[in-house]
């Protein structure tokens, strides 16, 4: 399977404007705020990291068409039915119908406040120096058709731009996401002029910087 992520979408034709709403609220219905809380709750259980999660919700088949919200409820049933957490009968159902599976931990009301300041640190200590310093040139990798989850957007692959920042070592994404371990690696930001992204007809004064690995980048 292919994986499309919204961070992919950045210059890509066909997909019609970007119109902000005015006044937007933080949910658009009730049970947009439901879908959130749950993904909360079941991601502090320790099922899965939050890398599975996001890989999980970019292999919805129809992603393209779902909203949001729509996507992160689609990715939660996929975790949740991998692990024996629902069973068929309970997504048919809409509801439990099979005797609940214990989970490692449980997320009560009033400790959200704390899990939520806490975040989920991915800073790991640094076992070998940086590779590129800022101000170096690199170049991204290519992966015309990625079969599972990368940070790197298809629209900054095969690209050059100028290290800006060295974050440190950090939980590496892409395996992370797998499942197999964290994968430390050095974490850069990489500064990309508009057009080098996105063509000519892109503002010459436009930039756009991003997050990335340092598997992701080669010496340009």
């Amino acid at each position: 399977m292919t994986y499309v992520t919204y961070a992919d979408l950045g210059g890509r034709k066909g997909l019609g404007p970007v119109v902000p709403e005015r006044d937007e609220p933080l949910f658009h219905a009730p049970w947009e705020a439901r879908a959130l809380a749950i993904t909360l709750a079941m991601g502090a259980t320790g099922s899965w990291n939050i890398d599975q999660s996001r890989a999980a919700r970019e292999q919805q088949p129809g992603y393209l068409g779902m909203s949001y919200y729509e996507v992160w409820t689609g990715g939660l049933e996929r975790l949740m039915a991998d692990r024996g957490l629902v069973t068929a009968a309970d997504l048919a159902a809409g509801h439990a119908v099979d005797p609940a599976k214990p989970v490692t931990r449980v997320l009560t009301a009033d400790r959200v406040p704390a899990v939520l300041a806490r975040g989920g640190p991915t800073e790991r200590e640094a076992t070998s120096p940086a590779r590129f310093a800022v101000g170096d040139r690199v170049r991204t990798a290519t992966m015309p058709a990625p079969k599972g989850h990368t940070r790197l957007p298809r629209y900054a692959q095969g690209k050059t731009g100028t290290v800006t920042h060295l974050h440190g070592v950090h939980v590496f994404a892409d395996v992370n996401a797998t499942g197999t371990g964290e994968a430390p690696e050095w974490l850069y930001t990489v500064r990309f002029d508009g057009p080098e992204l996105f063509g000519a007809e892109a503002d010459p004064a436009s930039s756009v910087s991003v997050d990335a690995w340092d598997s992701y980048l080669s010496p340009a």
